[in-house]
């Protein structure tokens, strides 16, 4: 139940009760939010108290917007962060009960010992996974609110030791959304800020106090106020389009104009909105100054969401299968190829080799295997060979399989020479460049959807070049499919 209205004297708005058990809601039900409404998610732990104290002081009353707080907190005692918040903040504040739908001008802060995830726009209590091993409630809630909001979600990360976020920004920009981290040198601790800002797909890096206004700002552009892409507009708009592909061509040497169009507009009306440029032509004529935008616009139409095991009913299959009948045929010391093009930063390859491994040690047999991980994006490639991740991952590996194939250190995990010597990481475009032959098995998850028909059918044709007869095609990200050729 709401408590009563608070006196002048202290003119704090209501706070809900924090009863984790009751599914009481407010007196007045809320209203369902309207379809505009932008879900802020706001990841702190040490240091953070000070860090939201500073960003809410500087946000004004009537944004519109809504935000949700994920700190890590003591599972043993009784949170009083919903009171500290209300201390400082005209916004409603609330302790989230299970079913919670998201309204303007509030913010919603997770309870101790509780992970969250959000769907159509209404909030979810979940247990934690396992007692045992890291708790990362901020990727955990990172994610889920990058599946349900999409290029409208907004995730900001502050003061804080670990990593725990990292991969939930990874996410949030995969879909277009917008990513914001506390400066380091501004927090009481800047572990999280710095692992976060190393991914390199964090938009904005500024002190808690500025980041409100830089939000509100980005918020105004065209880009968020609408879902019409550029190609909707009036022909022109699509014109600068195309000439915005031949400065891509020119500096980068790849032909974007048989991707998706509508993809490839969506991406570059982020970049304008980020650098609050309202007209197509404008943006343009900033790609023509020195290459630092054309550089960042190329590395972000490239963007996908990545991570270990990616869809583990997709892997299961894999690992059931298709991998047993990879060695079935074949003597000790014969050769496995396989091929990963378009493997980003190299979390699929890796959990490929670790799949393959595994089939060995249980055959107790050993094989000669060439996987090769091949991707456009030469930063990408370099990440991927130094196979070094946030602690994070712990979120997507098991720990069997963290303690074996993984080597911890304070701040990341290295994958193990064992893993990292199966994989060759090469910089190649499967598009303009020969492709591998005699291969036994391409995983190609994410690329096709992305290319338009006449590209997909050229792709598709180098694919059944490159398989040996009997080989497989593993594509998909949420529809996988296994597919003999």
């Amino acid at each position: 139940m709401a408590k009563k209205k608070p006196s002048p004297k202290n003119p704090s708005p209501p706070v809900m009760e924090t009863n984790l058990d009751s599914h009481k809601v407010p007196a007045e039900p809320p209203v369902p939010p309207d379809q505009g409404l932008i879900i802020v998610g706001i990841g702190a732990s040490a240091g953070g108290q000070e860090a939201f104290e500073k960003f809410f002081a500087h946000l004004p009353g009537d944004s519109g917007l809504a935000f949700v707080v994920i700190q890590h907190l003591d599972p043993t005692h009784k949170s009083i962060l919903v009171e500290l918040l209300q201390r400082y903040t005209p916004l409603r504040v609330w302790q989230v009960q299970d079913g919670m739908r998201v309204e303007p001008n509030c913010i919603y802060v997770i309870p101790p010992n509780r992970n969250l995830a959000m769907l159509q726009g209404r909030l979810y209590l979940l247990e934690r996974a396992a007692a045992r091993g890291l708790h990362l409630p901020i990727d955990s809630f990172f994610r889920s609110l990058a599946q349900d909001q999409g290029d409208k979600a907004v995730g900001i990360i502050l003061s804080g030791t670990g990593s725990d976020g990292t991969l939930g920004l990874t996410a949030l920009k995969g879909e277009g959304g917008l990513t914001m981290v506390q400066d380091p040198a501004s927090a009481g601790y800047d572990g999280m800020p710095r692992s976060a800002i190393a991914t390199g797909l964090v938009d904005y890096v500024l002190p808690p106090e500025q980041l409100p206004g830089q939000l509100l700002a980005y918020l105004k552009q065209p880009y968020v106020q609408t879902p019409t892409a550029i190609p909707s507009l009036a022909a022109p708009a699509v014109d600068w389009l195309r000439k915005i592909y031949i400065l891509l061509r020119s500096q980068s040497g790849h032909d974007f104009s048989l991707y998706k169009q509508k993809t490839v507009a969506r991406r570059i009306e982020r970049r304008m909105a980020l650098q609050q440029i309202e007209r197509i032509e404008e943006y343009y004529r900033y790609l023509q100054q020195p290459p630092a935008e054309v550089d960042t616009l190329f590395k972000e139409l490239l963007i996908g969401v990545t991570n270990f095991f990616r869809d583990p009913a997709a892997f299961a299959a894999l690992e059931q299968e298709v991998i047993p009948r990879l060695f079935e045929q074949r003597e000790p010391g014969d050769t496995l190829r396989v091929w990963v093009p378009g493997c980003a930063s190299g979390e699929e390859a890796y959990s490929l080799a670790i799949l393959l491994r595994e089939c060995m040690d249980a055959l107790k047999r050993e094989f000669k295997v060439q996987l090769f991980a091949t991707d456009i994006n030469a930063g990408a490639i370099e990440q991927a060979r130094r196979g070094q991740y946030s602690l994070s991952i712990a979120a997507d590996v098991s720990p069997e399989r963290l303690e074996r194939f993984f080597v911890r250190g304070e701040e990341l995990y290295q994958v193990a020479e064992q893993i990292r010597s199966m994989v060759v990481f090469a910089v190649q475009s499967v598009i303009k460049e020969p492709p591998f032959s005699k291969v036994d098995l391409i995983s190609c998850r994410d690329l096709l959807i992305y290319l338009e028909p006449t590209l997909q059918k050229k792709v598709m044709s180098l694919f059944h070049y490159a398989l040996n007869p009997g080989g497989f095609l593993f594509l998909g990200a949420w529809r996988p499919r296994l597919t003999m050729i």
